[in-house]
């Protein structure tokens, strides 16, 4: 924690002594830790208007209306809606002038007698930053990694604290509000994948770089937005779906990147596991292949997000360097099979062991890792500068004795070389296309598709230069 922080006990006794802050805590799961805080330290009388915790299901039906699932976004979000209203109505009349009313609810599972392992659960706040002024709202999800449930309900008291406290002074400095959030806590205690801000105390914030921060900062190792650049958390969305994957730089995206995913998409619907559904299809981006000297361009990761989400792709950022590691996140979040499109420059990768010296079974424990679940690989072809040979996963010369460990995985189906290629489009470097970019050469709107070149140029992206004009 950043020492010039305040910590938890301070932090509470600050909003205690806050003269206009005033609100409800309605915990559910995991105890009522957090208001636990403001009474321990004392004058809770003055922030405190209510607290609740309705554990039973029928209950919590009663005051919030029926859930599918009692950990959900859906049931955190109408409990805000239900406190915060309630709040507003009653007391607004008759001191809505000098207080900024809040609701802040969790609605968590921790480890239990029948529930051994990590809790999980979903927290926020709506509140007001001023008096009288409309409500903004931060909702999150977060993973309780400690091994006990005492243990787990002490983390979720204090990152409540941490929630309420940076609404009220850190909301006007996002990246140092999701920092704090962690205060008097580790990442061996508490992950973070999911943070959303909205109402007018973050007008201007991007939820896309707050998905951003969180990897950045070390919260968590994946965060995931849609297309439409809509916040999510992994397994709400991959829950009990065939996903499908490509990692990229995608700077830019080009004709290769889509058909690789294309040829990928066709052959993994054809999968009898698959057959018949619509798979998830994401876009990862890892923070290594986002990170600068001088750290991560955040603009260039927007303008990156951007054109993924004019073609419709869902983006995963992570901070994953290798593929068995974004194996692993998947199948964390879905029992169904997980396809991985990627080049044949990418296979080559995997077989270097420098990678893997960190693991005891080297490139064995790597390959056992990233296949050990349902998972496939659907590897494109290549042909290498200057010549005419194409080059696929079963045709690539690989170093003996690994050429026996590729044939194996080709034989189990592991591995799927992709026969169904554009063969023009094997030429295309990404490099190549973004250096004709930046220099004003026009002929790498050939490279890439259509609505990819004019969102380039409408914004100018990746250092884009028009082309001189032609000489008559």
């Amino acid at each position: 924690m950043d020492d010039a922080r305040p910590g938890t006990r301070q932090k509470a006794l600050a909003l205690n002594l806050k003269p206009s802050a005033y609100g409800t805590i309605a915990e559910i799961g995991g105890g009522q830790e957090v208001a636990r805080w403001f009474f321990h330290v004392g004058g809770a009388a003055g922030t405190i208007a209510k607290t609740i915790s309705a554990y039973d299901m029928a209950v919590s039906d009663s005051l919030y209306g029926a859930a599918g699932r009692y950990v959900s976004r859906q049931r955190l979000t109408a409990m805000l809606e239900r406190e915060y209203a309630e709040l507003v109505n009653r007391l607004g009349p008759e001191r809505g002038a000098q207080t900024a009313f809040f609701a802040f609810a969790d609605t968590v599972a921790t480890a239990s007698y029948h529930r051994a392992g990590p809790g999980r659960g979903w927290l926020g706040i709506r509140f007001q930053a001023s008096p009288g002024a409309p409500p903004s709202e931060l909702l999150i999800h977060a993973h309780l990694l400690d091994p006990s449930a005492a243990q787990q309900q002490e983390a979720l008291g204090v990152l409540g604290v941490n929630i309420v406290y940076a609404a009220y002074f850190y909301r006007e400095d996002p990246p140092a509000f999701i920092a704090s959030l962690l205060d008097d806590l580790s990442r061996a205690r508490v992950e973070i994948d999911m943070v959303r801000f909205s109402g007018p105390a973050f007008a201007g914030v991007d939820n896309r770089l707050m998905s951003l921060q969180l990897v950045e900062q070390s919260l968590t190792e994946a965060a995931m937005f849609t297309a439409t650049g809509e916040v999510v958390q992994p397994s709400e969305v991959l829950y009990k779906k065939p996903v499908l994957a490509e990692r990229g730089r995608f700077r830019p995206v080009t004709k290769l990147t889509l058909d690789l995913l294309e040829r990928a998409r066709d052959r993994f619907v054809r999968e009898p596991e698959v057959a018949g559904e619509t798979p998830i299809v994401l876009m990862e981006m890892t923070l290594h292949d986002l990170a600068l000297d001088e750290g991560v361009d955040h603009a260039d990761f927007l303008a990156r997000t951007d054109v993924l989400g004019r073609l419709g792709f869902d983006v995963l950022i992570s901070r994953f360097e290798l593929y068995y590691q974004l194996a692993d996140l998947l199948a964390a979040s879905t029992d169904r099979l997980i396809g991985i499109a990627a080049g044949l420059p990418a296979l080559s990768e995997i077989a270097q062991s420098k990678y893997y010296e960190g693991l005891p079974g080297g490139i064995l424990e790597a390959t056992g890792r990233l296949f050990k679940r349902k998972v496939r690989m659907y590897v494109y072809p290549s042909r290498p500068p200057g010549s005419t040979e194409v080059l696929t996963a079963a045709t690539v010369p690989v170093a003996a004795p690994w050429h026996h460990f590729r044939d194996l995985l080709l034989e189990t189906g592991h591995l799927v070389a992709l026969e169904d290629y554009h063969p023009d489009y094997l030429s295309i470097s990404t490099a190549d296309v973004l250096a004709r970019m930046q220099r004003g050469d026009p002929s790498w709107e050939s490279l890439v598709p259509p609505i990819v070149a004019e969102t380039i140029k409408a914004g100018g992206l990746f250092g884009y230069r028009p082309s001189p004009p032609s000489s008559q």
